[in-house]
């Protein structure tokens, strides 16, 4: 959840929530926060991802956003959740697509689209550059990088990826992965054992 205290927009990003417990505890926050959700944005689209897609557009009547490019890992997933246990999955088709230097306003905040495949064919990045962050999806974690071994996957790209669109951020932005702590473009560049540059 991602939203500006002031205004109280906001956007759901990369919904996980599978199970009922998971699925009442955004939406109470949500409500505690008095927060309006306006978008629903995938970074990519595997299943861990994906999960609450469906629960996050109908309770809150919200467009959903990713990038053209995933539309077949996002169609992939009924076909093998069951197999992972994950009978109850519900999809959700996309309403809009989000490419290379597209903006999204959240109050007095932009998000910039940054189009950095590699782990998934279609993922994107946003970047805020008023408050210095990037939600990285699963392309850069810290002391890592997103695996590469699944369909659509590949790791020179995800590499070039993290270089020409990551890399070039200043230093001390933070970066809010999918998975693990947060990190900073200058900690990765420095030390990342995948990607470092110095």
């Amino acid at each position: 959840m991602l939203y500006d205290e002031v205004s109280k927009e906001g956007v759901v990003i990369d919904p996980g929530c599978y199970e009922d417990f998971e699925k009442r505890e955004i939406h109470d926050f949500i409500m505690e926060e008095e927060i309006k959700v306006t978008k629903l944005i995938n970074t990519h689209c595997h299943i861990d991802h994906v999960f609450g897609n469906y629960f996050i557009k109908e309770t809150f009547n919200v467009p959903f956003y990713m990038h053209e490019e995933d539309l077949p890992t996002l169609r992939s997933v009924p076909t093998y959740a069951p197999n992972y246990g994950f009978s109850h999955y519900h999809g959700a088709e996309p309403d809009e697509f989000l490419g290379e230097g597209d903006r999204i306003k959240i109050g007095e905040n932009n998000l910039d689209i940054l189009f950095v495949p590699g782990h998934a064919p279609g993922h994107i990045a946003l970047v805020c550059h008023e408050q210095r962050f990037c939600i990285g999806g699963d392309v850069l974690f810290q002391g890592s990088v997103g695996r590469t071994d699944l369909p659509g996957g590949d790791f020179q790209t995800l590499i070039q990826s993290i270089h020409h669109k990551l890399f070039v951020l200043d230093e001390d932005y933070v970066v809010y992965p999918g998975h693990g702590g947060t990190t900073t473009i200058g900690e990765e560049m420095m030390s990342n054992p995948f990607c470092a540059l110095k």
